[in-house]
Protein backbone atom coordinates (compact mmCIF):
# COMPACT_ATOMS: atom_id res chain seq x y z
CA UNK A 1 0.00 0.00 0.00
CA UNK A 2 0.98 3.66 -0.13
CA UNK A 3 3.82 3.95 2.37
CA UNK A 4 5.84 6.77 3.84
CA UNK A 5 6.16 9.93 1.86
CA UNK A 6 3.85 11.36 -0.76
CA UNK A 7 2.97 8.77 -3.39
CA UNK A 8 3.00 10.49 -6.79
CA UNK A 9 0.98 8.88 -9.57
CA UNK A 10 1.80 10.05 -13.08
CA UNK A 11 -1.53 9.60 -14.86
CA UNK A 12 -0.89 8.58 -18.45
CA UNK A 13 -4.57 7.71 -18.78
CA UNK A 14 -5.48 7.60 -22.45
CA UNK A 15 -2.87 10.14 -23.55
CA UNK A 16 -1.20 7.40 -25.61
CA UNK A 17 -4.10 7.86 -28.09
CA UNK A 18 -4.16 4.09 -28.61
CA UNK A 19 -0.53 4.08 -29.79
CA UNK A 20 1.64 1.38 -28.18
CA UNK A 21 4.92 3.22 -28.76
CA UNK A 22 3.57 6.43 -27.25
CA UNK A 23 2.40 4.46 -24.21
CA UNK A 24 5.96 3.26 -23.65
CA UNK A 25 7.25 6.78 -24.11
CA UNK A 26 4.87 7.95 -21.39
CA UNK A 27 6.27 5.33 -19.01
CA UNK A 28 9.77 6.66 -19.64
CA UNK A 29 8.64 10.25 -19.00
CA UNK A 30 7.06 9.22 -15.68
CA UNK A 31 10.25 7.48 -14.58
CA UNK A 32 12.43 10.42 -15.58
CA UNK A 33 10.18 12.77 -13.62
CA UNK A 34 10.66 10.73 -10.44
CA UNK A 35 7.05 9.59 -10.02
CA UNK A 36 6.30 6.56 -7.84
CA UNK A 37 3.80 5.05 -10.27
CA UNK A 38 2.51 5.39 -13.81
CA UNK A 39 -1.19 4.79 -14.33
CA UNK A 40 -3.21 3.91 -17.41
CA UNK A 41 -6.91 3.20 -17.98
CA UNK A 42 -8.28 -0.24 -18.80
CA UNK A 43 -11.66 -0.63 -20.42
CA UNK A 44 -13.70 -2.29 -23.12
CA UNK A 45 -15.74 0.44 -24.77
CA UNK A 46 -18.54 -2.08 -25.41
CA UNK A 47 -18.88 -2.62 -21.65
CA UNK A 48 -18.39 1.01 -20.67
CA UNK A 49 -20.69 3.16 -22.77
CA UNK A 50 -23.68 2.87 -25.08
CA UNK A 51 -23.19 3.53 -28.76
CA UNK A 52 -25.41 6.59 -28.46
CA UNK A 53 -23.77 8.35 -25.49
CA UNK A 54 -22.51 11.87 -26.22
CA UNK A 55 -19.04 12.99 -25.26
CA UNK A 56 -18.55 15.23 -22.24
CA UNK A 57 -18.16 18.90 -23.23
CA UNK A 58 -14.42 18.92 -22.49
CA UNK A 59 -13.95 15.80 -24.65
CA UNK A 60 -15.35 17.51 -27.72
CA UNK A 61 -12.59 20.14 -27.76
CA UNK A 62 -9.68 17.87 -28.65
CA UNK A 63 -11.40 15.11 -30.58
CA UNK A 64 -13.07 14.56 -33.94
CA UNK A 65 -16.38 16.43 -34.41
CA UNK A 66 -19.46 14.27 -34.71
CA UNK A 67 -17.74 11.34 -33.06
CA UNK A 68 -19.67 9.51 -30.33
CA UNK A 69 -18.16 8.75 -26.93
CA UNK A 70 -18.17 5.06 -27.89
CA UNK A 71 -16.18 5.74 -31.06
CA UNK A 72 -13.71 7.93 -29.19
CA UNK A 73 -13.15 5.35 -26.43
CA UNK A 74 -12.78 2.50 -28.91
CA UNK A 75 -9.86 4.34 -30.50
CA UNK A 76 -8.20 4.75 -27.08
CA UNK A 77 -8.20 1.12 -25.98
CA UNK A 78 -4.97 -0.77 -25.33
CA UNK A 79 -4.88 -4.53 -25.78
CA UNK A 80 -4.23 -6.88 -22.87
CA UNK A 81 -0.90 -7.84 -24.42
CA UNK A 82 0.21 -4.20 -24.44
CA UNK A 83 -0.85 -3.90 -20.79
CA UNK A 84 1.37 -6.85 -19.91
CA UNK A 85 4.31 -5.33 -21.78
CA UNK A 86 3.80 -1.93 -20.13
CA UNK A 87 3.68 -3.47 -16.66
CA UNK A 88 6.88 -5.43 -17.22
CA UNK A 89 8.67 -2.41 -18.63
CA UNK A 90 7.47 -0.06 -15.88
CA UNK A 91 8.69 -2.38 -13.16
CA UNK A 92 12.02 -2.89 -14.92
CA UNK A 93 12.76 0.84 -14.62
CA UNK A 94 11.55 1.22 -11.03
CA UNK A 95 7.95 2.35 -11.53
CA UNK A 96 4.86 0.79 -10.02
CA UNK A 97 2.39 0.03 -12.79
CA UNK A 98 -1.22 0.95 -12.15
CA UNK A 99 -4.42 1.11 -14.11
CA UNK A 100 -8.04 2.01 -13.52
CA UNK A 101 -10.71 -0.47 -14.58
CA UNK A 102 -14.05 0.89 -15.78
CA UNK A 103 -15.88 -2.41 -16.19
CA UNK A 104 -16.03 -5.85 -14.55
CA UNK A 105 -14.02 -7.73 -17.18
CA UNK A 106 -11.25 -5.14 -17.11
CA UNK A 107 -11.09 -5.28 -13.32
CA UNK A 108 -10.76 -9.07 -13.41
CA UNK A 109 -7.91 -8.69 -15.89
CA UNK A 110 -6.05 -6.25 -13.62
CA UNK A 111 -6.54 -8.48 -10.58
CA UNK A 112 -6.17 -12.01 -11.93
CA UNK A 113 -3.88 -11.56 -14.93
CA UNK A 114 -1.72 -8.54 -14.14
CA UNK A 115 -2.03 -9.15 -10.38
CA UNK A 116 -1.80 -5.47 -9.53
CA UNK A 117 -1.38 -4.74 -5.83
CA UNK A 118 -2.98 -1.28 -5.90
CA UNK A 119 -6.17 -0.33 -7.74
CA UNK A 120 -7.63 3.11 -8.44
CA UNK A 121 -11.42 3.50 -8.49
CA UNK A 122 -12.35 6.41 -10.77
CA UNK A 123 -14.75 9.18 -9.79
CA UNK A 124 -17.35 8.14 -12.35
CA UNK A 125 -17.76 4.73 -10.67
CA UNK A 126 -18.45 6.00 -7.12
CA UNK A 127 -22.17 5.34 -7.58
CA UNK A 128 -21.67 2.06 -9.48
CA UNK A 129 -22.47 -0.28 -6.58
CA UNK A 130 -21.74 -3.62 -8.30
CA UNK A 131 -18.31 -2.49 -9.53
CA UNK A 132 -17.46 -0.93 -6.15
CA UNK A 133 -18.26 -4.22 -4.44
CA UNK A 134 -16.06 -6.11 -6.90
CA UNK A 135 -13.19 -3.70 -6.21
CA UNK A 136 -13.64 -4.27 -2.47
CA UNK A 137 -13.66 -8.05 -2.89
CA UNK A 138 -10.53 -8.01 -5.03
CA UNK A 139 -8.29 -8.23 -1.98
CA UNK A 140 -6.22 -5.30 -3.26
CA UNK A 141 -5.40 -1.95 -1.73
CA UNK A 142 -7.62 0.80 -3.09
CA UNK A 143 -7.60 4.46 -4.00
CA UNK A 144 -11.05 6.03 -4.37
CA UNK A 145 -11.41 9.25 -6.35
CA UNK A 146 -14.39 11.42 -5.39
CA UNK A 147 -14.87 13.92 -8.22
CA UNK A 148 -18.49 15.12 -8.67
CA UNK A 149 -19.45 13.59 -5.28
CA UNK A 150 -21.43 14.89 -2.36
CA UNK A 151 -20.27 13.96 1.12
CA UNK A 152 -23.22 11.56 1.40
CA UNK A 153 -22.28 9.81 -1.84
CA UNK A 154 -18.75 9.29 -0.52
CA UNK A 155 -20.27 7.98 2.71
CA UNK A 156 -22.45 5.50 0.81
CA UNK A 157 -19.50 4.29 -1.26
CA UNK A 158 -17.44 3.72 1.88
CA UNK A 159 -20.28 1.72 3.44
CA UNK A 160 -20.39 -0.58 0.44
CA UNK A 161 -16.60 -0.90 0.27
CA UNK A 162 -16.52 -1.85 3.95
CA UNK A 163 -19.20 -4.43 3.32
CA UNK A 164 -17.06 -6.00 0.62
CA UNK A 165 -13.86 -5.77 2.66
CA UNK A 166 -15.31 -7.71 5.59
CA UNK A 167 -16.73 -10.37 3.29
CA UNK A 168 -20.41 -9.39 3.33
CA UNK A 169 -22.56 -11.71 1.21
CA UNK A 170 -25.89 -9.94 0.66
CA UNK A 171 -25.27 -6.37 -0.55
CA UNK A 172 -28.77 -5.06 0.15
CA UNK A 173 -29.03 -1.40 1.12
CA UNK A 174 -30.36 -2.48 4.51
CA UNK A 175 -27.26 -4.57 5.17
CA UNK A 176 -24.42 -2.42 3.92
CA UNK A 177 -25.85 0.91 5.12
CA UNK A 178 -25.17 -0.15 8.72
CA UNK A 179 -21.64 -1.33 8.08
CA UNK A 180 -20.01 2.10 8.55
CA UNK A 181 -20.14 1.66 12.31
CA UNK A 182 -18.37 -1.69 12.35
CA UNK A 183 -14.91 -1.41 13.89
CA UNK A 184 -13.53 -4.19 11.69
CA UNK A 185 -14.69 -2.48 8.51
CA UNK A 186 -13.35 0.91 9.56
CA UNK A 187 -9.99 -0.59 10.45
CA UNK A 188 -9.77 -2.25 7.04
CA UNK A 189 -10.57 1.03 5.30
CA UNK A 190 -7.84 2.80 7.27
CA UNK A 191 -5.34 0.13 6.30
CA UNK A 192 -6.28 -0.35 2.67
CA UNK A 193 -7.92 2.76 1.24
CA UNK A 194 -6.98 6.34 0.40
CA UNK A 195 -9.66 8.90 -0.50
CA UNK A 196 -8.78 11.34 -3.27
CA UNK A 197 -10.40 14.74 -3.50
CA UNK A 198 -10.96 15.70 -7.14
CA UNK A 199 -12.70 18.26 -9.34
CA UNK A 200 -13.89 16.50 -12.49
CA UNK A 201 -13.29 19.18 -15.09
CA UNK A 202 -10.49 19.41 -17.67
CA UNK A 203 -8.90 21.77 -16.94
CA UNK A 204 -10.42 22.62 -13.55
CA UNK A 205 -10.53 26.35 -12.71
CA UNK A 206 -8.76 27.18 -9.44
CA UNK A 207 -11.99 28.54 -7.93
CA UNK A 208 -13.56 25.10 -8.39
CA UNK A 209 -10.85 23.13 -6.58
CA UNK A 210 -12.09 23.50 -2.97
CA UNK A 211 -9.03 21.86 -1.39
CA UNK A 212 -10.52 22.25 2.09
CA UNK A 213 -12.97 19.49 1.12
CA UNK A 214 -10.00 17.11 1.21
CA UNK A 215 -9.33 18.10 4.80
CA UNK A 216 -13.04 17.76 5.61
CA UNK A 217 -13.07 14.18 4.29
CA UNK A 218 -9.96 13.33 6.30
CA UNK A 219 -11.60 14.59 9.49
CA UNK A 220 -15.06 13.15 8.82
CA UNK A 221 -14.05 9.67 7.70
CA UNK A 222 -10.78 9.35 9.65
CA UNK A 223 -9.01 8.09 6.54
CA UNK A 224 -5.88 8.96 4.61
CA UNK A 225 -6.52 11.44 1.84
CA UNK A 226 -4.93 12.62 -1.36
CA UNK A 227 -5.70 14.73 -4.39
CA UNK A 228 -6.27 13.98 -8.06
CA UNK A 229 -5.52 17.19 -9.91
CA UNK A 230 -6.95 18.50 -13.15
CA UNK A 231 -5.94 22.14 -12.72
CA UNK A 232 -3.38 23.93 -14.83
CA UNK A 233 0.15 24.05 -13.48
CA UNK A 234 1.61 22.52 -10.32
CA UNK A 235 0.70 24.96 -7.53
CA UNK A 236 -2.44 23.22 -6.33
CA UNK A 237 -0.93 19.70 -5.98
CA UNK A 238 1.83 21.22 -3.86
CA UNK A 239 -0.77 23.01 -1.72
CA UNK A 240 -2.60 19.70 -1.29
CA UNK A 241 0.57 18.11 0.07
CA UNK A 242 0.89 20.95 2.57
CA UNK A 243 -2.70 20.25 3.68
CA UNK A 244 -2.02 16.56 4.30
CA UNK A 245 -2.34 14.72 0.97
CA UNK A 246 -0.41 11.42 0.99
CA UNK A 247 -1.21 10.70 -2.69
CA UNK A 248 -1.03 13.06 -5.66
CA UNK A 249 -2.28 12.07 -9.08
CA UNK A 250 -1.71 14.25 -12.14
CA UNK A 251 -2.30 13.74 -15.87
CA UNK A 252 0.71 14.16 -18.14
CA UNK A 253 1.35 13.99 -21.86
CA UNK A 254 4.12 14.15 -24.39
CA UNK A 255 2.58 17.23 -25.98
CA UNK A 256 -0.45 19.27 -24.88
CA UNK A 257 -1.21 20.03 -28.50
CA UNK A 258 -1.98 16.44 -29.45
CA UNK A 259 -5.55 15.46 -30.31
CA UNK A 260 -7.40 13.60 -27.58
CA UNK A 261 -9.69 14.36 -24.63
CA UNK A 262 -7.11 14.91 -21.86
CA UNK A 263 -3.97 16.40 -23.42
CA UNK A 264 -4.82 20.06 -22.90
CA UNK A 265 -5.30 19.57 -19.13
CA UNK A 266 -2.08 17.55 -18.73
CA UNK A 267 1.49 18.43 -17.82
CA UNK A 268 4.29 18.09 -20.33
CA UNK A 269 7.45 16.17 -19.32
CA UNK A 270 9.44 19.04 -17.82
CA UNK A 271 6.37 20.28 -15.94
CA UNK A 272 5.77 16.82 -14.49
CA UNK A 273 9.37 16.67 -13.28
CA UNK A 274 9.05 20.12 -11.74
CA UNK A 275 5.87 19.06 -9.94
CA UNK A 276 7.49 15.97 -8.45
CA UNK A 277 10.53 17.99 -7.33
CA UNK A 278 8.31 20.67 -5.79
CA UNK A 279 6.24 18.06 -3.94
CA UNK A 280 9.42 16.58 -2.48
CA UNK A 281 10.52 20.04 -1.31
CA UNK A 282 7.14 20.69 0.34
CA UNK A 283 7.16 17.22 1.85
CA UNK A 284 10.59 17.83 3.40
CA UNK A 285 9.62 21.29 4.60
CA UNK A 286 6.58 19.99 6.51
CA UNK A 287 8.87 18.46 9.15
CA UNK A 288 7.63 16.75 12.32
CA UNK A 289 5.26 19.46 13.52
CA UNK A 290 7.12 20.08 16.79
CA UNK A 291 8.13 23.70 17.36
CA UNK A 292 11.77 23.55 18.32
CA UNK A 293 14.98 25.17 17.05
CA UNK A 294 16.44 23.39 14.05
CA UNK A 295 20.11 22.47 13.85
CA UNK A 296 20.62 24.98 11.06
CA UNK A 297 19.27 27.75 13.32
CA UNK A 298 21.48 27.15 16.34
CA UNK A 299 24.56 28.70 14.77
CA UNK A 300 22.62 31.94 14.32
CA UNK A 301 21.02 32.13 17.74
CA UNK A 302 23.81 33.87 19.64
CA UNK A 303 24.41 36.50 16.95
CA UNK A 304 20.69 37.20 16.43
CA UNK A 305 19.40 37.31 20.00
CA UNK A 306 20.18 39.93 22.62
CA UNK A 307 21.54 40.08 26.15
CA UNK A 308 21.32 42.65 28.95
CA UNK A 309 24.21 45.11 28.71
CA UNK A 310 25.29 48.31 30.38
CA UNK A 311 23.79 51.26 28.52
CA UNK A 312 26.55 53.41 30.04
CA UNK A 313 29.33 53.02 32.57
CA UNK A 314 27.97 51.60 35.83
CA UNK A 315 29.82 51.88 39.15
CA UNK A 316 30.07 49.05 41.67
CA UNK A 317 27.04 49.28 43.96
CA UNK A 318 25.07 51.50 41.57
CA UNK A 319 21.37 50.70 41.17
CA UNK A 320 20.27 49.13 37.89
CA UNK A 321 17.63 51.33 36.22
CA UNK A 322 15.90 51.75 32.91
CA UNK A 323 18.55 54.36 32.05
CA UNK A 324 21.65 52.24 32.54
CA UNK A 325 20.44 48.80 31.37
CA UNK A 326 19.36 47.82 27.86
CA UNK A 327 19.24 44.84 25.48
CA UNK A 328 21.80 44.46 22.69
CA UNK A 329 23.33 41.69 20.61
CA UNK A 330 24.93 39.15 21.03
CA UNK A 331 22.76 36.72 22.94
CA UNK A 332 25.59 35.19 24.94
CA UNK A 333 24.74 36.80 28.26
CA UNK A 334 21.75 37.32 30.53
CA UNK A 335 18.37 37.07 28.80
CA UNK A 336 16.40 40.31 28.41
CA UNK A 337 13.43 38.32 29.75
CA UNK A 338 15.03 38.91 33.21
CA UNK A 339 15.17 42.69 32.66
CA UNK A 340 12.51 43.56 35.21
CA UNK A 341 13.98 41.28 37.88
CA UNK A 342 17.29 43.18 38.04
CA UNK A 343 15.84 46.70 38.01
CA UNK A 344 16.26 48.20 41.45
CA UNK A 345 19.08 45.83 42.46
CA UNK A 346 22.71 46.85 43.00
CA UNK A 347 25.57 46.21 40.60
CA UNK A 348 27.98 43.74 42.18
CA UNK A 349 30.84 45.02 40.05
CA UNK A 350 31.78 47.88 37.77
CA UNK A 351 30.54 47.72 34.15
CA UNK A 352 31.82 49.54 31.09
CA UNK A 353 29.39 50.67 28.36
CA UNK A 354 28.17 47.68 26.25
CA UNK A 355 29.57 45.17 28.74
CA UNK A 356 27.38 42.13 29.32
CA UNK A 357 25.66 42.18 32.71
Amino acid sequence: MVGRGVFVIAEAGVNHNGDRERAFELVEVAAEAGANAVKFQTFDARELVTRYALKAPYQTKGTAPGESQYEMLTSLELSHDVHRELKAYSESIGLQFMSTAFDHQSLQFLVNDLQLELLKIPSGEVTNGPLLLEYARSGRDLILSTGMCTTEEVHDALRLLQFGLIGGKDPSVENYSKIIDFVEGQNLLQQRLVLLHCTTQYPAPSESINLRAMVQMMDKFNLRVGYSDHSKGISIPCAAVALGACVIEKHFTIDKGLSGPDHSASLEPLELKEMVNSIRIVETALGNGVKEPQKTELENRESSRKSLVAAKDIAHGEIFTEKNVMAKRPGTGRSPMTYWSILGTQAEKQYKTDELI
